[in-house]
């Protein structure tokens, strides 16, 4: 257990290796398991651009995080866990329901 930022608890979770991944740190690259081609429709290339642009993180590493965040949350809906998001500072609580 870990202390939040407000003085609560707070459970460490694989999440925080996901999103851990090399990015924008001098972090060692993990040994490539598996090369891949993929036809993007234009939703996906968008937000990948956006991605990039946001976060300064290359193609791979923003579809590599992509990838392990969709698998985490997945998992955590497969065993009976619900994904809600939550406006800082407000009550304001959302299911997100993912198809």
């Amino acid at each position: 257990m870990e202390h939040d930022d407000a003085g609560g608890c707070r459970k460490t979770t694989d999440l925080e290796e996901v999103m851990a991944l090399p990015g924008k740190t001098d972090a060692p690259r993990p040994a490539v398991a598996e090369r891949i081609t993929v036809a993007l429709i234009a939703k996906a290339a968008d937000g990948l651009q956006r991605l990039q642009l946001r976060t300064g993180l290359s193609k791979t590493d923003v579809v590599n995080r992509s990838i392990s965040l969709y698998d985490f949350i997945d998992e955590q809906l497969e065993d009976g866990h619900e994904l809600l998001l939550r406006r800082k500072g407000t009550d304001e609580v959302q299911l997100i329901h993912i198809l």
